[in-house]
């Protein structure tokens, strides 16, 4: 017995159409590069077989450039998820920093945010902290990798979408 198509998650669409929010105060930026990321679920064709439930971006889906003022300054990027417009609650996100990215600062230190962290609707979760030391904190192309999981054939059939938002601010 074979599923009808009706009967799985044909996509999932994460248009991770980056918000970009800057603190002002403080003068930390933080501005937000990638591409829409778009979860392709293979068919099931098989009765009683379920979906592999996790799925992974590139490494570098998302492409962060962070800054901290300098002098002891400090800056802690947080996310959260919206849908946009619909999302079902038994899907997961999850967010990594995969690496540091590009800084000419020797005094500066990007931590935290290496394993998978999950990202909530709404309210706002730390990702990772940047620190400058007599130095503006300065950091380009930090990547960032997204994880999908909580996929089932008990969701129903649809496209979902949502959009994740990046927050910089101080400690």
């Amino acid at each position: 017995m074979k599923l009808l198509p009706n009967n799985h998650i044909k996509k999932i669409i994460l248009p991770v159409l980056f918000l970009l929010f800057s603190q002002i105060k403080s003068q930390r930026t933080l501005t937000v590069g990638g591409t829409n990321w778009v979860v392709n679920i293979p068919a099931i064709t098989e009765a009683g077989n379920n979906y592999s439930g996790t799925y992974e971006s590139a490494s570098n889906e998302i492409l962060l450039n962070a800054s901290v003022p300098l002098v002891l300054g400090n800056g802690k990027v947080t996310m959260h998820y919206e849908a946009n417009p619909t999302w079902n609650s038994n899907l997961l996100l999850r967010a990594r920093r995969t690496g540091n990215g590009t800084t000419s600062c020797t005094t500066c230190t990007i931590t935290g945010g290496t394993t998978y962290t999950n990202i909530p609707l709404t309210t706002d979760v730390e990702l990772f902290r940047i620190t400058a030391v007599l130095a503006l904190a300065s950091y380009t192309n930090i990547p960032v990798q997204l994880e999908l999981a909580g996929v089932s054939v008990t969701i129903p059939t649809g496209t979902y979408s949502s959009r994740i938002v990046f927050t910089i601010g101080a400690l």
